[in-house]
């Protein structure tokens, strides 16, 4: 019986001093990292749930959704 692929959920959301973005996620070590633009946050996201199904977010400032992803 195969197992169930688990679901990964990402946050991508800009700091609050506007140095970068933040990657949130539950699955994380650390619960967030920082990284300088959502393109690398976005990346790191798909590597690191490259076995697993995983739904990324990106948010503005104001707290608007810019773009989901599933992959």
């Amino acid at each position: 019986m195969r197992k169930p692929m688990m679901q990964h959920s990402y946050e991508i959301r800009p700091r609050a001093n506007r140095g970068g973005v933040d990657l949130i996620s539950d699955t994380l070590p650390f619960g967030r990292l920082w990284f300088r633009d959502s393109s690398g946050a976005l990346r790191y996201a798909r590597f690191v749930s490259r076995s697993n199904c995983a739904t990324v977010i990106v948010y503005d400032a104001s707290g608007a959704v810019l773009q989901r992803q599933e992959f």
